[in-house]
């Protein structure tokens, strides 16, 4: 068995979130393309570890592989992509459907949340949202808990103080998770068989450790399976027929690393209210460090180091780095913090601004990982659950 590493949350994350999705099951059957990629690397895991400060092992997904409360174990039925006909992949819509079993849940569709309402002490006291048609209606509520995503919540919060005060706040601390999409190809695969009967995102993890920066990298690899192949074969130099037995050749070799770098807040990133148009507009200020240029490529040379040692050739002119504002792992506009402040949280959510108030989302990270933030994010929002509520 390879070595399993948290690349999608600690153990501590896990424990926290294990009644979420049937506690920590078997691994599934990797496909034949991580399967080799694992094997590789215990071959030769001394020398990458030691000499390539790199740790490999299969990734935490959260997928059943055994049968749970209704929910059927993982098929390999290769439709991961266009949604999980037995529910062993999991989505939000799965808890939504679990909280509507209880009597005292109420779910309102169709609602779009504006802002939020105070009493004259600085309270909630409701929630104002959008109705289909456009009508505006007040929800009453004594406690609000966001979890609307960062950028989300922050508007909501934004647009609330503007309609309370009148006051622009600026959220200052804004975190974004740079990330490298680099494909390869894995020369022991070519020409082999693929197979689509397979669970279709990723099975293996990889954390690097770049000798320069003396960053930990994360990244999740993800095999092709059964993505889209036009975009592929109409780039290559021959007809149809000619491109075809190309790819044929080709296709249960080629792989794609995501790679994830941290963030840190810093002051001159910050997200506040545009008001000069209506709907208002959240206005988003990112620059990233000035060291970042140099990072990347340090990173990038690390990990096609860390490929040509499993067998695998990564292009260069196909390495892609993800512009600013493609992440959907944005965190850090009102962080928790021990010392307090205005504009912060307590441990456990609690808005220091505004009484009954609560984040339960990324807002709230004081730092962000170089690692897929679900586990950690789920972890949280249950661990503010149990301990505020």
């Amino acid at each position: 068995m390879a070595e399993r590493i948290g690349i999608s949350g600690t153990e501590d994350d896990l424990k926290s979130v294990l009644p979420l999705h049937g506690g920590l099951q078997p691994p599934l059957d990797p496909d034949g393309h991580s399967a080799e990629l694992l094997a590789a690397y215990a071959r030769r895991r001394r020398h990458m570890n030691e000499r390539l400060g790199c740790l490999m092992g299969r990734a935490r997904v959260a997928v059943l592989s055994r049968d749970l409360d209704g929910r059927k174990a993982c098929g390999y039925s290769g439709r991961c992509l266009w949604g999980c006909p037995r529910q062993s992949l999991y989505t939000p819509a799965i808890t939504l459907a679990r909280c509507r079993t209880f009597p005292n849940f109420q779910y309102l569709d169709g609602f779009y949340v504006d802002h939020f309402r105070m009493n004259g002490g600085g309270s909630v006291r409701s929630v104002v949202a959008r109705r289909a048609d456009g009508v505006m209606e007040e929800i009453p509520a004594d406690a609000l808990v966001l979890a609307a995503g960062t950028l989300g919540s922050a508007k909501i919060f934004l647009e609330s103080i503007y309609h309370d005060s009148g006051q622009i706040l600026s959220l200052s601390g804004l975190m974004d998770n740079r990330q490298i999409l680099m494909p390869f190809v894995n020369l022991r695969m070519l020409g082999r068989k693929w197979s689509p009967d397979t669970y279709q995102y990723h099975h293996v993890a990889m954390a690097v450790q770049v000798r320069e920066s003396g960053e930990m990298i994360h990244g999740l690899i993800t095999t092709l399976k059964t993505a889209l192949i036009h975009p592929l074969v109409q780039t290559l130099p021959f007809d149809l027929s000619g491109s075809l037995a190309a790819f044929r050749s080709v296709h249960a070799a080629l792989g794609m690393i995501n790679i994830n770098f941290p963030d840190h807040r810093r002051e001159e990133n910050y997200v506040t209210l545009d008001t000069s148009s209506l709907p208002h507009r959240l206005a988003i200020h990112y620059r990233p460090d000035a060291s970042e240029p140099e990072r990347l490529k340090q990173t990038i040379v690390a990990f096609r180091k860390v490929l040509w040692k499993l067998g695998c050739f990564a292009p260069a002119p196909m390495t892609h780095v993800r512009p600013m504002g493609a992440s959907v792992h944005y965190a850090g506009t009102l962080p928790m913090s021990i010392e307090g402040g205005a504009q912060t949280c307590t441990k456990y959510g609690a808005s220091r601004d505004v009484e009954g108030l609560y984040f339960a989302d990324g807002t709230t990270f004081p730092s962000l990982p170089a690692k897929n933030l679900t586990f950690t994010l789920m972890a949280n929002a249950t661990r503010i659950a149990e301990e505020a509520f």
